[in-house]
This record gives C-alpha cells, structure tokens and sequence, in this order.
C-alpha cells in the first residue's frame, strides 16, 4: 500500500513542481503589468491637471482675426470722402451686390474654413481626427488617413508635450532624458501611423473618432471608452477596433528595436501595448467632451 500511493503522490509533485512556478509567473507577470499600465493612467491624470491649469493662459489671437489698424485722419477723410465720390457715380446697388456676394462666400465656406482650422483640446494637445456634431462625412481615403496621422504626430505642440511625457518619466526606464524623449517620440509616432493609417488602409476602417454629442455623462462616457474596441468601416458599419488593437501590438513590438535589451521581452511590450491603448482610450475620453467644455469657454 505505502508503495502504491507512494507512486500515485510521485506524479502528482512533479506536476506542482512545474506547474506552481508557471503560475506564479505568470500572475507576477500580470501584476506588474496591471501596476505599469496604472501607473500611465496615474502619469496621464497629472499631465491633464497640467493642461487644465496651463490652458487658460495660451493665447486666443491665433484664433482670432487681428485688429484693423488706425490711420490718420487725414487720410481716413480723404478716404470717405472717395468713398462717398464712388457710391454717389455708381449708385448703392454695386455695394449691395458685393455685400451680397460676400456673404454667400461666407455661407459656402465658414463650415469647410472651421473644419479645417486646427483644433487643439485645451489648445493644446491636437485633435485632427474628431467628427464632432454626428454628421455625416464623406468616406476617408487612405492618403487622408495618412496626413491625418501626420498631422496628429508633427503638431508643432506634439514636441513639447512629448518633452513633458519623457520629463515624468516615460520612455526608456532611468536612462538620459534625450533617449527617454527620442523612444516617446517614436513611440507615439509608430502608434499614430499604424493606428491611423498604416492598418486602417489596409482594412478599410475609418480611424477618425465620431462623437456622440448626447445622452447622459455616463452614457457618453462609455461610448467613448468603447471606441478602442468598436469603430466603422469606410462604408459606415461597425467593426471590431482591429486597427487600434491590433496597431498598437505591432507598433509595441516594433519599438523592441529601440528599447534597451532589458525591455526587449514579452512583459515590456504588454505593457507599451496596454499603456498605448489605456492612453488612445483617455484620449477618445477628451475628444466627446471637449466640443462642450470649448462652447463652455467661448461662451460670451
């Protein structure tokens, strides 16, 4: 008896020797996967709270037309009084039908001009790729796409804010500051192009973030955050988010190339992986509500 169940328990602790270590790794591997990834969500929050605090102070002008410059009167008389000349030979119709045409002008053009005029969250961070008002828009083409993600990557705000990152730490461990900005720069680089344009062409999924602008705060708030696993082909239907989940997971394991060996393994590129798709999902976050925190502000 003492012999059989001496032969029954053998395997069983050759099993617990090599199954107990597999396991313990792995739920290590996961935890400090789990505390990296917020540990970003914790590095995320503080650049925010800095944005909100910094956004204030940029400057409007860019937005606004510059004022009219005062001339002297004496040419500014001189100036009515030709004016007056003018419309008094050629009567007010010819100043009726300018006005006119000006303002058609203006009608065609003043949804295209606000379209196309950048738009900064916080005016700050870009913010290239939102369809706000959940209007519909021509299909995306894949040479949009591409400056799209350009846009989003070479902002000129892009270089400082990538500055701030690498400053609290992201990017390359405990290594020289310029290593941690050039890895965080290719970092987010790699990630816009391969999530916005590189897989998007090649799957026919439409990258730009539709907002939904209504509903409750909760409502919303889930719809955004659902956006990384759900988004739309270019003929409008919805399909799951290969492009972001799938973009990011290349872009990590592309940036093994330029990582330091230590951080050249499967936990160092879950954790790129889990850190880029936590900060895209924040960053839809800010996308659906920063139409209303823009009108908020612009309100007179």
């Amino acid at each position: 008896m003492t012999t059989l169940a001496g032969s029954r328990t053998a395997p069983a602790r050759k099993w617990a020797s090599i199954c107990l270590p597999t396991v313990a790794s792995t739920l290590l591997l996961a935890a400090r996967t789990v505390r990296l990834i917020f540990s970003r969500v914790s590095l995320f929050v503080h650049i925010l709270i800095c944005v909100l605090v910094v956004a204030p102070a940029v400057p409007a002008y860019a937005h606004e037309q510059p004022p009219a410059t005062d001339a002297s009167p004496q040419a500014q008389a001189a100036g009515e009084q030709s004016v007056d000349d003018k419309a008094a030979a050629a009567g007010e119709r010819v100043v009726d039908d300018k006005a006119a045409g000006e303002q058609q002008v203006d009608e065609k053009g003043a949804g295209e001009d606000k379209r196309d005029k950048p738009d900064r969250v916080f005016g700050v961070l870009p913010n290239y790729s939102t369809v706000e008002g959940n209007r519909q828009v021509p299909p995306i083409t894949a040479g949009q796409a591409f400056h799209m993600a350009a846009l989003n990557s070479f902002d000129p705000y892009v270089f400082p804010f990538v500055g701030v990152v690498a400053a609290l730490g992201v990017g390359e461990g405990t290594t020289s500051y310029t290593r941690r900005y050039a890895t965080a720069l290719a970092d987010n680089s790699i990630g816009n192009f391969m999530t916005s344009a590189v897989l998007p062409s090649l799957l026919h999924q439409d990258p730009r973030y539709f907002e939904l602008g209504a509903g409750g705060l909760w409502h919303r708030a889930g719809y955004a955050a659902s956006r990384s696993l759900v988004t739309r082909s270019r003929s409008g239907k919805a399909q799951f988010n290969v492009s972001e989940i799938g973009g990011n997971g290349i872009a990590a394991m592309i940036s093994n190339a330029y990582y330091q060996p230590a951080d050249r393994n499967a936990l160092g590129v879950v954790t790129r992986w889990g850190s880029q798709v936590m900060w895209d999902t924040l960053s839809n976050e800010l996308k659906e509500f920063w139409p209303d925190v823009r009108r908020r502000l612009h309100r007179p």
